[in-house]
């Protein structure tokens, strides 16, 4: 899981949030030809599905470079595994900490699921790289995030299929302050201001309220570490 690739072309892992933005932008830094792949997983809040489209479609006028490696957009329903794989983020549950130390907001196998599947997109459409917003340092905890998942798996699609097909975290060992700096470093002012206003990465899929560092209810843990992570950024002096 290199963070550079020879590979002309890449597929991103896309929900639009701040993550998956930030991705979205470095891989355009990067690829000729960049496609986005978005899942509906029966998340309570369809607005992600909304910002998604709206992130995109802002990106694509950021530079005409940019614009012009965009390719096409996919989505995928997979409904039925999200009810399977029932979570605070798929069904009205109270957000916690749960015996097993993980929070209720962690959908079993779910990066696992959405990296395999977009391997099935990635090999018939030419894609020998997947980008995806996955990091173990500013994270919820998931297991599915961590390094040592995320290189398990591509060796096993990779073997499954016959033809390497390499997973690309750029996050991977970013706090979330290195994230907005990133994000700074790729588009300046105005990816920032974006990503700021239009991503969405609130648990509860709240859009009512806008705060310096973006849209949310400012109280789940998608809320903290994403304003978290713009106050330590500010504070080393953003522009």
């Amino acid at each position: 899981m290199t963070e550079k690739t020879q590979d002309k072309s890449a597929l991103v892992l896309f929900s639009g949030g701040q993550d998956s933005a930030t991705c979205l932008a470095w891989a355009l830094e990067r690829f000729d030809h960049v496609e986005t792949l978005g899942f509906y997983y029966g998340q309570r809040h369809d607005v992600e599905m909304q910002a998604r489209l709206d992130v995109r479609a802002a990106m694509a006028q950021q530079s005409a470079a940019w614009k012009a490696r965009l390719g096409e957009d996919h989505t995928v329903d997979i409904a039925g595994y999200g009810a399977l794989a029932e979570s605070a983020l798929t069904a009205d549950r109270a957000i916690e900490m749960q015996e097993n130390g993980l929070p209720s907001t962690f959908v079993p196998g779910r990066n696992l699921v959405f990296l395999t599947i977009a391997s099935a997109l990635a090999y018939r459409r030419g894609h020998g790289t997947m980008v995806g917003g996955m990091c173990e340092t500013d994270y919820s905890g998931y297991p599915d995030c961590r390094q040592d998942t995320l290189s398990a798996l591509q060796n096993a699609i990779s073997l499954g299929l016959d033809e390497t097909i390499e997973i690309v975290t750029p996050l991977m060992f970013l706090d979330k302050g290195e994230t907005w700096a990133l994000a700074y470093e790729l588009g300046g002012d105005a990816l920032v201001e974006l990503i700021r206003s239009r991503t969405h990465t609130c648990y509860t899929g709240d859009r009512s309220r806008l705060h310096d560092w973006g849209y949310g209810c400012g109280a789940c843990p998608a809320c903290e570490l994403r304003e978290k992570g713009w106050q330590a950024w500010r504070e080393k002096g953003a522009a």
